[in-house]
């Protein structure tokens, strides 16, 4: 494989796996009811960065940023495209010539750091969602979340090897 089919190849896995993790994302919030991580939130807290506003401690009061529900959406996708180069750096290409669901399922799960630590704290839900009504189930969504995406990397490279 060229350097240009390994990037595009590693970024189509970060795709897939956040495709994968917004479809079940839809179908919990359908049959079970649980709200669907809110992008247009998310895409206010980017929003404001720029004006060095890092830290919101009550998002929803927050001015409104012009275009923040595309923008929640685009930083959802750039940051699946990234799990993926970043799981390809670590574990090499051959790794996307024969995927196993080991390695994205432990970058998925320790990258819960940055929810844990930097999203959720930013965007005024206290560390690891400390300050959410449920802490716990906050925390729980999480892993749940970040074990379907990292699944979902892995479906989507066996795919890609399939194809290819």
């Amino acid at each position: 494989m060229t350097t240009m089919e390994i990037i595009v190849r590693a970024a189509l896995v970060g795709i897939g796996g956040t495709i994968i993790l917004d479809i079940y994302a839809a179908l919990v919030q359908r049959f079970i009811g649980t709200p669907a991580t809110n992008w247009r939130m998310v895409g206010r807290w980017i929003g404001h960065m720029p004006q060095g506003q890092f830290i919101q401690f009550n998002l929803g009061r927050a001015k409104p940023v012009p275009g923040e529900h595309a923008l929640g959406w685009i930083f959802h996708y750039v940051i699946g495209v990234g799990y993926g180069l970043l799981l390809v750096t670590i574990w090499g290409t051959g790794w996307l010539e024969a995927p196993t669901i080991v390695p994205p399922l432990i970058l998925a799960l320790t990258l819960l750091v940055l929810p844990y630590f930097v999203m959720m704290p930013g965007m005024g839900m206290g560390m690891a969602g400390s300050r959410t009504p449920k802490p716990n189930v906050t925390r729980l969504k999480s892993v749940i979340g970040h074990s379907v995406f990292g699944s979902g990397m892995y479906f989507t490279a066996q795919l890609l090897e399939t194809a290819a």
